[in-house]
């Protein structure tokens, strides 16, 4: 017979669990829907599974691009994403409910020109026709880098090229140099199509690229999967940014790209899913010089960037 107190005892500890937590002590399969975009930067997904407790499974979405990805977790097409710091600032500046709860990767960018050509520095690049991405994170870096130097984009003729044709174009002699992601400079390089001009990491934005997204609501509403994602994507993280072989074999596989190209790219790649002070502050600047640009009309409302799930993964 079940006393009336122990009775009361187990429904109101069921009723602290969340969803997630009370389907698995249920008996009940969880799948968690992860977009992710098909590039190295985001290799990490790849590994979710080998990862994943029991009870849960993660459904790797795959995305063409960053703004598809973000759209998604905005539409709660999927539960997570990783898109670039480009399009959740614009994302949040448009008032969109798209929270940055984590890191995916720095660096995986570079400019690159034209093999045995003159240019051979971001100053370099006046008056040659530059293949940019608007709207893109590669693009708020060049023009930040360009400022540097004393150019603006009047100085150049930039030309709108996605970033899986921009290898290509080069090649046909379309653009003098591009503004590109991983693994097109990779493949630039080892087919000895370009040149390296620079990694554009020497701005206050830092190396900053891509980030691990979420719906405001799935915060609040589903806190319980947010860390059981996120410890599945910190773990996958750092495996695969402890072992480049193991990386590089997975985006072969997954990817279809060609390893000696790879080669090249993955030392470019920093894999990661910490979101400290300084990451916080590098998204600040970066919005700063969106607003700047007039790509947003005004920056991103306080809680855009929560940090509360990593610091607490730190901590543990």
């Amino acid at each position: 017979m079940i006393r009336r107190r122990t009775l009361l005892a187990g429904l109101g500890a069921g009723l602290a669990l969340g969803p997630l937590s009370r389907a698995r002590a249920q008996g009940t399969p969880v799948t968690i829907r992860m977009g992710s975009l098909k590039l190295i930067h985001s290799i990490a997904p790849s590994f979710y599974e080998r990862f994943t407790p029991a009870g849960v499974r993660v459904e790797v979405v795959p995305f063409e691009s960053p703004t598809e990805c973000k759209n998604a977790v905005v539409t709660k097409s999927v539960d997570f994403g990783t898109f670039g710091i480009a399009a959740a600032t614009l994302g949040a500046a448009a008032g969109e409910p798209v929270v940055v709860i984590a890191s995916t990767c720095n660096r995986g960018m570079a400019v690159i020109a034209k093999k045995d050509s003159e240019i051979h520095a971001i100053k370099d690049l006046r008056g040659k026709r530059v293949a940019i991405w608007p709207g893109s994170t590669q693009e708020v870096f060049v023009l930040e880098r360009m400022r540097m130097e004393g150019l603006s984009v009047k100085d150049i003729t930039p030309v709108r090229i996605s970033f899986s044709e921009m290898h290509i174009a080069l090649a046909r002699g379309d653009v003098d140099a591009y503004v590109g992601a991983e693994p097109g400079p990779g493949v630039s390089l080892a087919s000895g199509i370009g040149q390296l001009v620079e990694y554009p990491y020497g701005t206050e934005m830092g190396a900053l690229n891509m980030v691990f997204g979420a719906h405001r609501d799935t915060l609040t509403e589903r806190s319980d999967l947010v860390r059981t994602m996120l410890e599945i994507h910190r773990k996958a993280t750092d495996f695969a940014a402890g072992d480049r072989d193991a990386v590089i074999a997975m985006a072969v596989a997954k990817l279809g790209q060609k390893r000696e190209a790879l080669e090249l790219s993955a030392p470019n790649v920093e894999l990661t899913w910490r979101l400290g002070p300084d990451e916080v502050r590098q998204a600040g600047a970066y919005a700063q010089h969106m607003l700047a640009l007039k790509q947003i009309k005004r920056l991103p409302e306080p809680g855009f960037i929560d940090t509360r799930f990593v610091d607490a993964m730190g901590r543990a």
